[in-house]
C-alpha cells in the first residue's frame, strides 16, 4: 500500500464529510517580515506596536491575510491538490486578531457538490474554520474549488448547491476586543480619509502596478504551504507555467489599495470573490476599489466600509468596461472581490 498522498478526486467527496487538515503552524514577526517583502503592504495598526497600542490593542496584530493564507494552505493537500481552479469565496468573517506566537489549524466541512457536464470534473463547496491554539476561531470561510475526477466513470454523486449569503450583514462583524480608533493619528497613518470621507458609489483608483516575479509567487506558496501542483509543478500544466496562486493576488489588491484607503485598518469580513482570469510571472497588477456600503458598528470610533476591489492585469486601472456585451468580464480582469474594512470614525 502506497504511503504518500496522491491528493483526493471529486468522487472521494462526501456531503457532510468533516476533515481536520494538517499541520498545525505557529506564527511569528518572520511571517511579518516575509508577507511585507512579499506585498507592498502599509497599513499602520499591523506595521507598528505602538500605533496598535494607541488604537486599544496590546500590540500590531499580523495581517489579516496572513491568518487567511495559512489556514487557507492547510486545507490544500485534503481540497485542492487536483484542483483546476479556486472558484470563488463567501460568508468570510475575521473573528479574532492573530497575533505572534499563535498556532493555527484548520478543519473543513463538505456543504456542496455538482459534477460538471463535461464528467471529468466537478465542484466542491466547503466551509474551512482556522483556530489558534486556545481553540477559539479566528476566521471562518466558504469556497468552491473545481476538482479532477479521478475516474471519469465514477457516478456523479447528488447535486447539492448550498445557499448562501450575497454578504455579511454588517451587524454580524467582529470589532477586535478593545479597539478603538478614537486615538488614531492619520497622519502616522498616511491617509488624512476617514470613514465619513467616502460615498457610496465612489470608485477609488489605487494608481500603483506591481510587476510579479516567478521567485516571489514561489516563495509564498511554499510560505503559505500551499502544494496545489498547478501552482508548484509547471509540469502540470500544457503551457509550462506556474500559476500564480489567486491569495497572492488578494494580498497584491489589498497592498495596492493604501493609495486611497489608507485606513482602512482591518478587513473585517470577505462576501464573495472570484478570480476571474489568471495570471503569471511577469504581468503587472493595477487595481481600483468601489464603495459598495457604509455601516456603523457597536464601536463609536469604529466605522465600516464595504469594498468591491478589482484587480487588472497589465492595465493601468482607468474606466473600462468590467464586463463585455456578453456579460462576460474584460479579459484583463483577474481578481473582482467584495469584503469590509473597519476604518476610524
Amino acid at each position: 500500500m502506497s504511503k504518500t498522498n496522491p491528493g483526493r478526486f471529486f468522487e472521494s467527496y462526501r456531503l457532510g464529510e468533516k476533515i481536520v487538515h494538517a499541520t498545525p503552524r505557529t506564527v511569528t514577526d518572520g511571517d511579518r517580515a516575509l508577507y511585507t517583502a512579499l506585498y507592498p503592504t502599509r497599513f499602520a495598526l499591523a506595521s507598528s506596536d505602538a500605533f496598535a497600542q494607541s488604537c486599544g490593542l496590546r500590540a500590531a496584530p499580523l495581517e489579516d491575510l496572513i491568518g487567511f493564507h495559512v489556514v487557507f494552505g492547510k486545507t490544500v493537500p485534503d481540497l485542492s491538490l487536483n484542483a483546476v481552479a479556486n472558484l470563488g469565496y463567501a460568508e468570510g468573517r475575521f473573528l479574532k486578531p492573530v497575533w505572534p506566537g499563535d498556532t493555527l489549524a484548520a478543519t473543513s466541512e463538505i456543504i456542496g457538490l455538482k459534477q460538471n457536464s463535461n464528467g471529468k470534473t466537478g465542484v466542491v463547496w466547503v466551509r474551512t474554520t482556522g483556530t489558534n491554539q486556545r481553540g477559539e476561531e479566528v476566521l471562518s470561510y466558504v469556497r468552491w474549488v473545481m476538482v479532477h475526477k479521478g475516474d471519469a466513470d465514477a457516478p456523479a454523486p447528488e447535486t447539492v448547491v448550498p445557499e448562501l449569503a450575497n454578504v455579511v450583514r454588517a451587524e454580524d462583524l467582529v470589532v477586535p476586543e478593545g479597539l478603538d480608533f478614537a486615538g488614531h493619528d492619520d497622519a502616522l497613518a498616511g491617509s488624512p480619509h476617514r470613514w465619513g470621507d467616502y460615498e457610496i458609489g465612489e470608485r477609488i483608483d489605487h494608481v500603483d502596478g506591481v510587476t510579479l516575479t516567478e521567485a516571489e509567487h514561489m516563495m509564498a506558496t511554499r510560505l503559505w504551504q500551499n502544494t496545489a501542483k498547478v501552482h508548484f509543478n509547471a509540469q502540470n500544466r500544457e503551457d509550462g507555467r506556474h500559476l500564480i496562486y489567486g491569495g497572492h493576488i488578494i494580498s497584491m489588491a489589498r497592498a495596492l489599495s493604501f493609495n486611497g484607503l489608507g485606513n482602512a485598518q482591518r478587513i473585517a469580513a470577505i462576501n464573495a470573490g472570484s478570480h476571474t482570469a489568471p495570471s503569471f510571472s511577469g504581468n503587472t497588477i493595477y487595481a481600483w476599489s468601489e464603495v459598495l456600503e457604509k455601516a456603523a458598528t457597536g464601536v463609536e470610533s469604529v466605522g465600516a466600509l464595504r469594498l468591491r476591489t478589482v484587480a487588472v492585469n497589465n492595465r493601468p486601472a482607468e474606466d473600462f468596461p468590467l464586463r463585455g456585451e456578453d456579460g462576460r468580464y474584460s479579459p484583463e480582469v483577474v481578481l473582482d472581490l467584495d469584503y469590509w474594512v473597519l476604518m476610524p470614525k
